[in-house]
């Protein structure tokens, strides 16, 4: 069953409409194909019109919806195979990071990402995509690894922010988002970064710290998410919409002020409506960067990526 957003009511609709036709249509033998067909065009324009003018905020809605691919959809149209590297030799797993070695289009990889979960059951194994510091150092670990046998790195953000919980903060979360970020300014492989979903806080930047950063075109990276931002600045998360605006955090925004370097196109109507697609879109681009870094030396990959975050800064 699709799952709409608030906005997309006016596309429910219609398309329950369509549906509703192709069930009477099967059951009778009125022809009703050119009606059908009619109200299809409809509806793909509406979702065309809906999409092409998105808000932030929209936007947002778009980046958290339940049915966008997270990191296991990945895994299965992006790479061949994949050797899951758990822990952080320290402490414990943390389910929010999932990491391991994989071949995308016959390339070796690390590769690394935020698991959001997709039910509840799920959701609540991966801490909602929230890691905490073990999950960090087990990225640094994997990081450290690739950099010691010259594999590159290609890491999937998807993030609402990294967990805030008091015992993360005392097993040292804001040391463990430090020290992940700078392990990716010091590699010496390349390092591409893409923005699938959510990128919140330092939660994202500290596996994003890239030489290049894509970013889905429907996509969402900021400092703090709109509500977090709207209370602090308001004191009330109705102001969700302003902040988002305010903020700057869609991809067009993050492309033109240089934060990142590609926007990724997804399917009409969003990933969630062909992940399949999307996925496919993605692996194309990740390819392309792959074999573009490959020319770099290791000084030249690490000055370029420390440059890059320097400028921004």
């Amino acid at each position: 069953m699709r799952h709409y957003l608030d906005f997309e009511k006016p596309i429910a609709e219609l398309e329950t409409r369509v549906e509703q036709l192709r069930v009477t249509a099967a059951g009778g033998t009125v022809d009703i194909d050119a009606e059908v067909a009619r109200l299809e065009a409809k509806a793909a324009k509406l979702v065309r019109d809906t999409y092409a003018k998105l808000t932030p905020w929209q936007k947002t809605q778009v980046a958290r919806h339940q049915d966008r691919p997270h990191f296991k959809h990945y895994l299965t149209g992006l790479t061949d195979d994949f050797v899951e590297l758990a822990g952080d030799r320290a402490f414990a797993d943390d389910p929010a990071i999932v990491g391991g070695l994989a071949r995308i289009d016959g390339r070796k990889v690390m590769l690394i990402g935020h698991e959001k979960g997709d039910d509840t059951a799920s959701r609540l194994k991966h801490n909602f995509g929230m890691a905490k510091p073990e999950g960090y150092r087990k990225a640094i670990r994997l990081m450290q690894l690739a950099d010691q046998f010259a594999i590159p790195v290609v890491t999937l953000v998807d993030t609402p922010g990294a967990f805030p919980g008091v015992q993360a903060e005392e097993r040292g979360q804001a040391e463990a988002i430090a020290r992940s970020t700078e392990q990716c300014l010091a590699m010496t492989v390349p390092l591409i970064a893409i923005i699938v979903g959510e990128g919140g806080s330092g939660g994202a930047v500290a596996i994003a710290a890239a030489n290049r950063v894509l970013m889905f075109e429907h996509a969402v990276y900021s400092v703090i998410s709109p509500e977090g931002c709207a209370s602090i600045l308001w004191r009330t998360a109705d102001k969700a919409a302003d902040a988002a605006e305010a903020m700057k955090m869609t991809a067009a925004d993050l492309h033109s002020l240089g934060v990142v370097d590609r926007i990724v196109g997804e399917p009409l109507g969003g990933a969630h409506r062909d992940p399949d697609a999307a996925i496919g879109g993605l692996k194309g681009a990740i390819v392309e960067e792959l074999d573009g870094l490959a020319a770099l030396g290791p000084a030249e990959l690490r000055a370029q990526r420390r440059a890059k975050f320097l400028a921004i800064g």
